[in-house]
């Protein structure tokens, strides 16, 4: 079983979302979610958008 990373539910049996981060120049996995409302739930309840922004010009 491929777990959520938010749920825990078994990721196969949903339309997955799988996020990456770039390391040295290397993908490295760094989450699966069952969907995007998992992903949204897990970057609202972790403060992953806190003090970040696109770039402004």
């Amino acid at each position: 079983m491929s777990a959520c990373t938010y749920c825990g539910c078994d990721v196969t049996a949903h339309d997955p979302v799988f996020v990456a981060e770039l390391a040295d120049g290397d993908r490295l996995p760094a989450g699966q979610f069952c969907n995007y409302g998992c992903l949204a739930a897990h970057i609202d309840e972790a403060g992953l958008t806190e003090g970040t922004a696109c770039r402004i010009d």
